[in-house]
């Protein structure tokens, strides 16, 4: 008997490049069927709380809010190495400069908004989506922000749309703290049990590994297969964001990334934004 699996993910390069094996029958499903759906990054961290789906992508900020219900699985991390989301602006100025003032974010539950705010304790947060992509940019040109903090492929369209590089959290953070920056990872659903967990584990670590070893068949397939027309996405863009964020990492969680998730929860708790004593639990 076949058991479905339910996904869900962004329409982000990184997210389809981890599932495109899997949902193309290029890997071993060990008896699993994987249905898919694609929303943006907040969606899915406000959905994880429904426990409507299996396996979903999420913040790793959200994921200390949800982790009574889900484990995460030790793979399909996107992670930044000196590098991660950026505030961008008009002009280039300090991250201090904009203390107290109105800064566009992706959504109050990710990774991106919980390390600015541990950098810059004090602004007014004002939630853009990331779809459309154009959106954030619109609002800075119309000075609804004086800033915005762009994640997944907004951050390296920020100079062609006429902006400035603020800070990029990803490099503050390493220097902070030394550790990389976990931003996003998948979750899976504990209520699946342990043997089908499992299951679901082999499979899309396959299904990663697959991707990884055919890099150019699947960044093909990604541009074929492109929908938004807003983003402009080139092999050249494609190719250095996946570098970022569909790498390593992603085939498997080193020790430094999961010192970082815990040293990004202690860091989030400490600062009255998480609630509680919060562990990362992993998925085999």
């Amino acid at each position: 008997m076949t058991t479905n699996i339910r996904l869900a993910f962004s329409p982000d390069s990184d997210d389809l490049f981890m599932f495109w094996p899997l949902l193309h029958g290029k890997v071993t499903a060990e008896g699993l069927s994987f249905t898919h759906e694609r929303e943006d990054t907040e969606t899915l961290n406000a959905r994880a709380e429904k426990g409507d789906v299996d396996v979903i992508a999420v913040s790793i900020a959200r994921y200390a809010t949800i982790a009574r219900d889900w484990l995460l699985l030790p793979h399909g991390m996107s992670v930044g190495r000196g590098y991660g989301p950026v505030v961008v602006a008009e002009r280039e100025q300090s991250l201090a400069a904009f203390r107290g003032k109105r800064i566009g974010v992706p959504g109050l539950r990710t990774t991106a908004y919980l390390t600015l705010r541990l950098l810059l304790p004090e602004f007014e947060a004002v939630v853009i989506p990331i779809q459309p992509y154009a959106r954030v940019f619109e609002a800075l040109r119309a000075h609804e922000v004086d800033a915005a903090l762009l994640i997944h492929e907004g951050r390296l369209t920020f100079e062609r749309e006429g902006f400035a590089k603020v800070c990029d959290v990803g490099e503050a953070w390493g220097k902070l703290t030394g550790l990389p920056l976990p931003l996003g990872g998948n979750a899976i659903r504990r209520g699946l049990g342990e043997e089908t967990i499992a299951r679901v584990s082999r499979a899309c670590a396959e299904s990663i590994a697959w991707s990884l070893d055919h890099r150019d068949e699947v960044m093909t397939a990604l541009l074929a297969e492109e929908t938004r027309a807003d983003v402009k996405l080139d092999r050249a863009m494609l190719d250095r964001y996946l570098t970022m964020y569909a790498n390593e990492d992603t085939r498997r969680m080193t020790d430094d990334a999961r010192r970082a998730v815990g040293e990004l929860f202690r860091r989030g708790r400490d600062a009255g934004i998480l609630d509680g004593a919060i562990d990362a639990d992993f998925a085999p």
